[in-house]
């Protein structure tokens, strides 16, 4: 069974879906961290605005903002969250495109797909989420440690492990960013890790163009939900786009996908 990790999304689209929800039958869940979020927030929550400012390097307007976030935020409200697969707008959920899934798409992906997160630590794609900034690599000090790869390192280890347990013969496929992964202790999986890599191919030299291959890793987490595939093997028929495997860049854990620049 596949298990794939996204990275989230800075930017967000909070729009009501009630037409969606009820279609998809969507019953909302509860991120498995949230009492590790709390201490997160409860730390930012004596935050000024400026050190908000500086922590994030954003505007003054963003520091505002996400200070109002931080100061409202209350994990037993439901009524201005939404669930993680609709709420992320950034380009890896532009290739995902969920709210064009299936209910049993989403079904699927409640079980097969997880969003590492700076904030929650790990997400399912119906875990109600509030609006929030906060990325892995800020360095928030916590009772946990110096910043946010030290708090969540062997929270998210072990609960990656626990959720892998529940598939048979899990294999995790990464298709986060190097940010996100690395609050991963990969060493102390206890499965298998494929990392599908998406290059252009121009001027005869295959190059990773950053915007494009987040939308391919959403893109190529949209195949993984769609085809219900459960082996690894069968991530190699991806084709989506014009990406196609390519057997001679790639070796046993890196899995190199290329395919011509339009």
């Amino acid at each position: 069974m596949l298990y794939a990790l996204l990275s989230p999304a800075k930017k967000l689209d909070f729009k009501p879906i009630p037409d969606l929800i009820d279609q998809l039958g969507i019953k909302p869940t509860q991120p498995a961290l949230l009492k590790d979020a709390t201490i997160i927030v409860d730390r930012a929550k004596e935050l000024s605005r400026e050190q908000i400012k500086r922590l994030m390097d954003i505007s003054p307007k963003l520091a505002e903002l996400n200070y109002a976030r931080f100061q409202s935020f209350d994990p037993t409200n439901r009524s201005d969250t939404k669930p993680a697969f609709f709420a992320f707008a950034g380009d890896v959920y532009v290739g995902l495109n969920a709210h064009t899934l299936e209910k049993a798409d989403v079904a699927f992906a409640q079980r097969h797909i997880g969003i590492i997160s700076g904030l929650y630590g790990l997400l399912r794609p119906l875990d109600a989420i509030q609006p929030y900034r906060l990325e892995m690599g800020s360095r928030l000090e916590t009772s946990g440690g110096a910043d946010l790869y030290a708090f969540w390192r062997d929270r998210l280890t072990t609960h990656v492990n626990a959720v892998g347990a529940k598939l048979k013969s899990a294999t995790v496929v990464n298709l986060a960013s190097n940010e996100y992964w690395s609050a991963i202790d990969e060493r102390r999986l206890k499965f298998p890790v494929i990392q599908p890599v998406f290059k252009e191919l121009r001027a005869g030299k295959a190059q990773v163009i950053s915007f494009l291959a987040k939308k391919a890793r959403g893109t190529m987490a949209r195949a993984i939900i769609e085809n219900r595939w459960e082996n690894p093997e069968a991530m190699k028929d991806f084709d989506t786009d014009g990406y196609r495997y390519d057997p001679r860049a790639s070796d046993e854990t890196t899995w190199v996908f290329c395919r011509k620049a339009k």
